[in-house]
């Protein structure tokens, strides 16, 4: 097993990005054919971008009307496709939609897998803190501190330039502001049209300082010139017209860093691809042992907790019994994500859990319930003659439990457990969004180093095996070795 992995490793390293897929010979004539632009986009990076009106549902934003603006300038009418945010260019590059208008920023990870129009939009990165706190201005001022954005963004790349600072990572743009309220991080760098309407809204926060700047511009496959073209000269257009001054004014987002823009031209795409390196698989192996860790302390919550629910579900009282088959059904009938939400998120102005207790936490909450049913069905198994047997030889009702009805019980679930804990392993990719890095979120980030997704979700999906072989290996040996025990 270890040669396999360390075979396909040594393959990752030698090997670069994949090539996409192939595209239609003519990306602007499809367009045209079709009658529609499909622009990408994700609907929870919100106001102002692209979002749901809460009044009637309907899709609204300045990049909404900038996107039915260029398509009416191509004679089409503009098709959104929701899609997640850090997925927007490899969805691009399988061909799922025509352009990426959602606040992508230009940089130069980007340059080497997309074509970018020229600008539409420019911002300044914002370094965010707690007026109660510290004085921070600068992110030299933050090294050895916790500093959250938005992972995959320019915003990120920001932070992981500062010596000493440690990026916390999120998937979506309000929650770093309110752990930044909450004490547990520092400070927050995100875009300024991002800050001014999710975190300096709160009066405990404040604008410490600028640390950078950017510009959200049209992405385009580098391998459909005409449809860069086209696009590219229709935004023109729109900003000679003043059509494109006249929606960020709508949306109140129009300042003097935009009249600069007018006179910028399409950004280059010439960036050299990155490869695969030791100091990524050295991440990786950090993440899984990350992910090790947190399957193991949630294993043994799941363990312990479900043997106790399934011990209350046979011998409690009635309202014990229901209290426990209640917590039961909750947590094998609702999302395990969900549950990370509420645990994270949605209790933390009671209980403000660090990120990684919650995860563990949250796992092993969820999985006790199915541990619950495992333990009970073992217990079930355990003839009822051998109870009176023992307590017929003078044993307590405990003593027969743990001595006589336990060992077999545990005998039976064994094996189930042990595939319990391999689903568990798996189930642990979850925690990513509650901003723990752990063996998928690495997977994610790396992606967007190398600018491809196959050499990475392969390292990825090595270390997952390597990881649950020996596990399976286990489960499959407890099973044989129980079997005549079952008969």
């Amino acid at each position: 097993m270890r040669g396999l992995v360390a075979g396909v490793v040594a393959v990752l390293v030698a090997g670069g990005s994949a090539p996409a897929r192939t595209p239609p010979p003519d990306a602007l004539a499809a367009v045209r054919a079709r009658g529609t632009l499909r622009w990408g986009g994700d609907m929870q990076g919100g106001e102002p971008y692209v979002f749901q009106d809460p009044r009637d549902g309907r899709l609204v934003g300045f990049e909404v009307e900038l996107a039915d603006a260029l398509a009416r300038r191509l004679g089409v009418r503009a098709a959104f496709v929701q899609a997640d945010w850090h997925h927007l260019v490899p969805s691009l590059e399988r061909g799922d939609f025509d352009v990426i208008l959602n606040g992508l920023e230009v940089t130069a990870a980007r340059r080497g897998r997309v074509a970018f129009t020229r600008p539409y939009y420019a911002f300044a990165e914002t370094l965010v803190v707690r007026r109660d706190g510290p004085a921070f201005d600068s992110l030299a001022a933050l090294a050895g501190r916790r500093v959250g954005t938005l992972g995959g963004s320019l915003a990120a790349d920001v932070v992981a330039a500062a010596p000493g600072v440690r990026a916390v990572l999120y998937e979506g743009v309000e929650e770093p502001y309110g752990d930044l309220e909450r004490g547990r991080i520092d400070a927050v760098v995100l875009d300024d049209v991002i800050a001014a309407r999710y975190g300096l809204v709160r009066p405990a926060l404040r604008l410490a300082a600028l640390v950078g700047e950017g510009t959200y511009a049209v992405a385009v496959r580098p391998d459909a010139p005409a449809l860069l073209g086209a696009v590219d000269a229709a935004l023109g257009a729109l900003v000679a017209s003043g059509e494109l001054r006249a929606i960020l004014e709508r949306w109140r987002l129009w300042n003097d860093r935009q009249t600069a823009l007018a006179a910028v031209a399409a950004a280059p795409g010439d960036a050299p691809p990155a490869r695969l390196g030791g100091v990524h698989v050295a991440l990786f192996l950090r993440a899984a042992a990350n992910t090790l860790v947190i399957t193991a302390l949630a294993m043994a919550i799941a363990a312990a907790g479900g043997l106790s629910l399934a011990l209350v579900r046979r011998s409690g009282g009635r309202v014990a019994r229901g209290a426990v088959t209640g917590y039961v059904e909750l947590f094998r009938g609702t999302p395990v994500l969900l549950q990370l939400y509420v645990l994270y998120y949605g209790l933390a102005p009671v209980v403000a859990l660090d990120a990684f207790t919650a995860a563990v936490l949250g796992l092993g909450l969820n999985y006790a319930a199915y541990e619950a049913e495992l333990y009970r069905a073992g217990l079930e198994a355990v003839p009822a003659g051998q109870t009176e047997a023992a307590l017929a030889l003078g044993m307590s009702h405990g003593q027969a439990l743990r001595r006589i009805v336990l060992p077999q019980a545990l005998r039976t679930a064994l094996p189930g457990v042990t595939n319990d804990f391999i689903a568990l392993l798996k189930d642990s990719s979850l925690v990513s969004v509650i901003t723990v890095v752990e063996l998928t979120k690495q997977m994610t980030i790396t992606a967007v180093d190398l600018r491809g997704w196959l050499v990475p979700g392969l390292l990825c999906a090595a270390l997952y095996l390597a990881l649950s072989y020996p596990l399976a290996r286990l489960a499959r040996r407890l099973e044989r070795r129980l079997a005549p025990a079952a008969a």
